[in-house]
């Protein structure tokens, strides 16, 4: 086993971390994002070799995406780069891919966009006084 990416990013943007209660692995994933993009991605992992393997897996696959392509990283992807797992051991590239989504979702309230989280642009909605205005002079 020779994972890539172990360690941590100084100042990084978004860090997530996640873990399983039941076997006791937890994975902290730390993004570093400059214009959009994860330049730099590292994870400390306690846990079996599984779960080492898919935190490493989900570091190659998210450097150099945007932040949109990185949401789309999926536990399959992970699972099928690493050419399968066995199923007893599936639930790793599912931390993996959440401590991923986690990093991210923490930078994106970091920067005040989170509006991008769950992979898709949700629209916001924006308050004007003109509402608050009218019900006023409803009430009285």
């Amino acid at each position: 086993m020779n994972p890539h990416h172990m360690g941590e990013i100084e100042n990084p943007s978004g860090v997530g971390v996640v873990g399983n209660p039941v076997c006791g692995d937890l994975m902290q994933i730390q993004i570093k994002v400059e214009d959009g993009i994860l330049t730099d991605v590292k994870f400390k992992t306690f846990g079996c070799g599984a779960a080492i393997a898919t935190s490493s897996m989900v570091t190659d696959l998210a450097i150099g995406k945007t932040i949109e392509e990185a949401l789309k990283i999926t536990r399959n992807d992970v699972a099928e780069n690493l050419e399968g797992l066995p199923p007893v051991k599936m639930h790793c590239s599912n931390l993996a891919a959440d401590a991923l989504h986690a990093a991210i979702e923490d930078y994106l309230k970091k920067e005040g966009r989170g509006e991008w989280l769950n992979g898709t642009k949700k629209a916001t909605k924006k308050k004007t006084g003109a509402k608050k205005g009218a019900r006023r002079r409803r009430a009285a």
